[in-house]
């Protein structure tokens, strides 16, 4: 940790990300009460068939004070929240990924959502676990077409419909032959990581595979 890491925890302690309870020392994102409910997935694996990546990994379910949470991050400027994010991903990433992908990339959002918000919520993520892995992060995708939040539709087709064609490689010699690692915030229907996913393998990537820190409970 850097000098300016410490004097900064020393002048705002680290808080738990649910109770917002000083952490205790040595304890990182979540107190070890609220860690207990903490809405944990026990097979983090899951497969989509005729899909375009290979598979996705999540750690929690979309449930209880971590849902609250991450609606937090990404709607009420919250964005300190992603070191602790990225630091519940990385162990998930390290036990299901290991030796699966050459390159960490992300799902970004549009350039209006961007201006909206203030942040790329999945971007700070996929950096925070990045530094968690010891690796960089690599952009991968741009965003060109600002759609609807996929939130605001219900079924998979719709959700397949708007997101389609929305994402592009801006350099495709930056994936060919490559292995990519794919991070969002959630995985819902899949229909996001796959429409990334399709536009990845179009530009030459050899595989996809992904992570999210949630899971919707219907998935």
């Amino acid at each position: 940790m850097e000098l300016s890491e410490k004097v900064l925890e020393l002048l705002f302690p680290p808080k738990c990300i649910l109770c917002r309870k000083v952490l205790p020392d040595g304890i990182r994102a979540v107190c070890p009460i609220c860690r207990k409910d903490l809405p944990r997935i026990k097979a983090s694996r899951i497969s989509f068939e005729q899909e375009f990546f290979s598979l996705c990994v999540s750690p929690f379910y979309y449930d209880g004070e971590l849902r609250q949470a991450v609606l937090n991050y990404k709607f009420l400027g919250h964005a300190s929240y992603a070191p602790s994010f990225g630091h519940l991903l990385s162990d998930c990433v390290r036990e299901e990924l290991d030796g699966r992908w050459d390159i960490l990339s992300w799902v970004p959002i549009s350039a209006q959502r961007l201006k909206e918000r203030g942040y790329d919520q999945t971007r700070l993520l996929a950096e925070a676990l990045a530094k968690e892995l010891g690796c960089s992060l690599v952009p991968t995708l741009e965003k060109h077409r600002h759609v609807p939040p996929q939130s605001k539709l219900k079924s998979k087709e719709l959700r397949r419909a708007n997101i389609c064609d929305a994402f592009r490689v801006p350099e495709p010699s930056a994936v060919q032959g490559r292995r990519i690692l794919l991070i969002d915030d959630i995985i819902t229907t899949g229909s996001t990581l796959s429409e990334c996913a399709r536009v990845l393998r179009y530009a030459g990537a050899q595989e996809v595979v992904c992570a999210t820190l949630m899971r919707s409970s219907n998935t």
